[in-house]
């Protein structure tokens, strides 16, 4: 195809992108409109409508192979906008005053980040794959957050870190743990899954680090915390989770590789070994603490057990054809809960007063959100679809 006849071409794409995200702006309204009547019952969360940048623009021209990928994860993208904004209205009064950001912005952004990953994955299968369309993951009540143009390859990520962090961002680099010395003999059946898992790991790390950079100077001091190092534990966390289970598959799995999923600026957090089996996970929550808890527990961290809702009796008839899925997702909630209490006890007196609530209740919630979701879809395939099975995702200690 010539240059001249492209440039029409591509033009008549941007446009299709363009009307596509004006659909779903559309939407959104509507969402905004509902959510307007219940304002005065508002309690935590404010009555309008959730916003997110548009990505459009900054996406290049999409091969014919992948056309159809790009355009089922633009559609997804409004999706995900449209049910988040439902489920703002659904919750309407409920939880504190960051009610809204842990429980519907958070995920939103999360979820985001993996489709936009997505895109510039298909797309780069058949030409130049787009960088940092991450940076159009973060939303917003009422408006969408600024999003700065990618800069031009500069010095920006050299030593000097003091120079342009602007919102309280170092300019330096993040460093993970290694978990390689931690994960045992691999069978030949999972060799190629396991090596695709640790590469993906050095490309979770290049990319936060390439936005590092990109963001440097926005938001305020918890920015990096919580736009970059939050959501990279949380996508650590899923990478090492599948190499347990295709380990697990051919050998005994090896369990706790989560513990090596936080991530920091300059140095690798300290990772402790897992405890030997003993009575620190017994069923007394305050008398197996004994003298531990006032004994290691310094970044305030309590031993106890995580609890979370049981989401079976808001889940209908389940058809037939879905019931292995749901009833193997329903495992996979509670070997969430099991994996999320083990690493309790692994992390005794690790970080900060947050610690539990950042690196484990937080991407515990995340997983059950994904889980039941995938419930919510498995029955919608043959019956009527449930919704709102996200409400069992967050959980708390004790």
């Amino acid at each position: 195809m010539s240059q001249a006849h492209a440039r029409p071409q591509n033009a008549k794409k941007r446009m299709f992108w363009i009307g596509l995200i004006s659909a779903g702006a559309l939407t959104a309204g509507a969402v905004a409109a509902l959510a307007a009547g219940n304002s005065g019952n508002s309690g935590t969360g404010a009555a309008q409508s959730i916003a997110c940048p548009d990505p459009t623009g900054a996406i290049p021209a999409v091969p014919a192979q992948a056309q159809a990928e790009v355009t089922r994860e633009l559609q997804n993208l409004q999706n995900q906008i449209n049910e988040a904004n439902k489920r703002l209205v659904d919750t309407v009064g409920q939880g504190g005053p960051n009610f809204v950001q842990n429980a519907i912005l958070g995920p939103l952004e999360d979820k985001r980040v993996a489709a936009l990953n997505r895109i510039e994955t298909a797309i780069g299968r058949a030409a130049a794959k787009p960088e940092g369309l991450e940076r159009f993951a973060p939303c917003a009540l009422g408006q969408a957050p600024a999003v700065s143009n990618p800069p031009a390859t500069s010095s920006s990520n050299g030593n000097g870190s003091g120079g342009n962090s602007g919102g309280g961002q170092a300019s330096g680099k993040i460093v993970c743990p290694d978990p390689t010395g931690a994960i045992p003999a691999v069978p030949a059946q999972a060799q190629a899954e396991v090596t695709r898992e640790l590469q993906n790991l050095q490309k979770q790390i290049n990319e936060a680090n390439k936005r590092l950079v990109d963001t440097a100077g926005q938001g305020g001091p918890n920015f990096v915390q919580n736009a970059i190092l939050g959501p990279l534990a949380d996508k650590r966390v899923a990478a090492l989770n599948r190499i347990e289970t295709a380990i697990g598959r051919a050998a005994a799995k090896p369990e706790g590789l989560e513990r090596f999923a936080p991530c920091a600026l300059g140095q690798a957090p300290a990772v402790t070994n897992p405890p030997a089996a003993g009575g620190g996970m017994g069923s007394g929550n305050n008398g197996n603490s004994g003298g531990n808890n006032s004994g290691n527990n310094g970044g305030g961290q309590a031993v106890g057990r995580i609890s979370c809702p049981d989401p079976t009796g808001a889940i209908p008839a389940v058809p037939a054809q879905a019931q292995a899925e749901v009833t193997r997702e329903l495992q996979g909630l509670q070997n969430q809960i099991n994996e999320a209490n083990n690493r309790l006890v692994s992390t005794v007196g690790q970080g900060g007063p947050n610690f539990v609530q950042n690196a484990i209740l937080g991407p515990l919630a995340d997983k059950r959100t994904a889980a039941l979701n995938r419930i919510e879809t498995a029955i919608g395939r043959f019956a009527a679809k449930p919704e709102g099975l996200e409400r069992f995702a967050t959980c708390q200690v004790g």
